[in-house]
């Protein structure tokens, strides 16, 4: 997303989530200013919804985030190859993005997945529109009136590729494509990192606020919004990295503290630490290739259903 890069502050994690974000602030039953949480459970589903809205620009001074809606969706299950729930979750959220995306059916819509598909923790976008149901040049064929007998959304999709690959910022092919297409919404999808790794293709954010390719990973590209795209953009991505500064400082802290450091040394240490050359190093998980596998499918099934 289109945030400030505030991953360098002591005690402030490297994440694209807002929800982590919000968790940062230790007062956490004390409402920010300019910023709203409300927070669903569906015990049977086992599926959590938190909804962070910044209101104003207070809220997003103190979120280092735009003005906007983040809805983050949290399913234990979302990376199992588990039937029963595959259908849940992929309903749990289409509805989201119809939520944010409003009267979505009647609207020509381009997707983009932005990634390397050559890099398997950031190839998700790419695998996703690899699973879409494809109608646009169907309207161009057979006219608006067969897309609307048929039930059919007007979809156009695209993988752009990343910057090493194509020499161009990724907002410079779409809005190239958007210029002679002429979308009236644009679905970026993309893969995220995360602070917990209990996060970890297990978490689906969906936000109106556009994004900022690469940003969880400190390669912040020209971000993708509707300022600099000119139409309404929405953003579906999935933390697939962990950064790994991260996991050592909270693993640390973790044993200071049971070892009763006061918070002043911790956060001394934690500093030092900070320090200490560990490069821009990423974790992700060993079974990332199937992991990215289902959730691919899984993203692509509930976009289908925004559609039809």
């Amino acid at each position: 997303m289109d945030r400030k890069d505030n991953s360098n502050i002591v005690g402030v994690p490297r994440t694209d989530l807002a929800l982590e974000v919000r968790e940062t602030f230790k007062e956490d039953n004390v409402e920010i200013q300019g910023v709203v949480l409300k927070e669903d459970y569906d015990k049977k589903k086992d599926i959590r919804v938190t909804t962070v809205t910044i209101k104003d620009q207070k809220g997003a001074d103190a979120m280092g985030k735009p003005i906007g809606t983040y809805i983050t969706i949290e399913a234990s299950k979302l990376e199992q190859e588990d039937e029963s729930f595959h259908e849940p979750i992929t309903k749990e959220i289409a509805k989201y993005i119809r939520l944010l995306a409003g009267d979505i059916e009647n609207r020509e819509i381009l997707v983009a997945g932005l990634g390397n598909r050559e890099v398997t923790p950031d190839a998700l976008g790419p695998q996703v529109v690899d699973n879409l149901f494809i109608t646009r040049h169907l309207g161009k064929e057979f006219g608006s009136e067969y897309l609307e007998e048929n039930k059919l959304g007007n979809i156009s999709a695209i993988s752009p590729g990343v910057m090493a690959q194509t020499g161009m910022e990724t907002s410079e092919v779409l809005r190239g494509i958007i210029r002679e297409t002429m979308p009236k919404l644009v679905i970026v999808i993309d893969a995220l990192a995360a602070r917990s790794i209990h996060r970890l293709n297990k978490t689906v954010q969906i936000t109106d606020t556009g994004i900022s390719p690469g940003s969880g990973v400190g390669n912040n590209r020209k971000a993708l919004n509707k300022e600099s795209l000119g139409v309404d953009v929405i953003a579906l991505g999935v933390p697939t990295v962990v950064d790994a500064a991260t996991i050592v400082s909270d693993t640390m802290e973790q044993f200071m503290t049971k070892q009763g450091f006061d918070e002043h040394e911790i956060h001394q240490f934690m500093g030092e630490l900070k320090e200490e050359t560990m490069g821009n190093m990423f974790v992700t998980p060993k079974n990332i290739d199937e992991s990215i596998k289902r959730i691919s499918y899984t993203i692509s099934e509930a976009l289908n259903k925004c559609f039809a």
